[in-house]
């Protein structure tokens, strides 16, 4: 049984391993099961502002112009997904630990286009899911690596740093990996 083992935890997309969409990801997982695995891509800023976003949804945007909302993932990117400071109290909210937390409603967002909302977001469309058993075995097949999340790295690293922070946090620096990893 894995339950819960990666909630709360950055993955880290394994150069030459994780292609595509994923390729030089940091993924946070908010949720993990013996269902599958929820998490959100922190590194990986859109086109759109959160400030445009908020204003397509008819809801005040006083908040800074140029704040990115983020792919967090290719499923539901219809959806919006808010990872927060576990501040005030919202419709939809999971709580994932370490102070954090994540909500889907509306409300959260009225809040913070009014300046009302967490201390700390990141906004993202979409989500990175897992089915069971799927993240397990793309750990054992070294596409990912994984640390503790850091709300330090969620909220206040420049997001073209993001990567390399959250490789630090397990010793590393980008030059020490390759594409090439085994299994002793």
């Amino acid at each position: 049984m894995t339950h819960g083992i990666f909630r709360n935890q950055f993955l880290l997309a394994m150069p030459g391993r994780v292609g595509g969409d994923f390729a030089d990801s940091v993924t946070f997982i908010a949720e993990h099961n013996d269902d599958g695995a929820m998490g959100l891509v922190i590194n990986k800023p859109s086109d759109l502002t959160v400030r445009d976003m908020l204003a397509h949804m008819d809801i005040e945007a006083h908040v800074p112009a140029e704040q990115p909302v983020y792919w967090g993932g290719p499923v539901q990117t219809e959806r919006g997904f808010v990872l927060h400071r576990d501040e005030g109290r919202w419709e939809s909210t999971l709580k994932v630990g370490g102070g954090l937390a994540l909500t889907t409603s509306r409300d959260v967002l009225e809040a913070i286009g009014n300046g009302f909302g967490p201390s700390e977001y990141l906004i993202t469309l979409g989500y990175a899911g897992w089915g069971e058993g799927q993240l397990e075995d793309e750990m054992l097949a070294n596409s990912w690596l994984n640390t503790p999340a850091s709300d330090q790295i969620i909220f206040s690293t420049p997001v073209e740093t993001r990567w390399a922070a959250a490789a630090r946090l397990l010793g590393l620096e980008v030059h020490q990996l390759s594409g090439l990893v085994g299994h002793a």
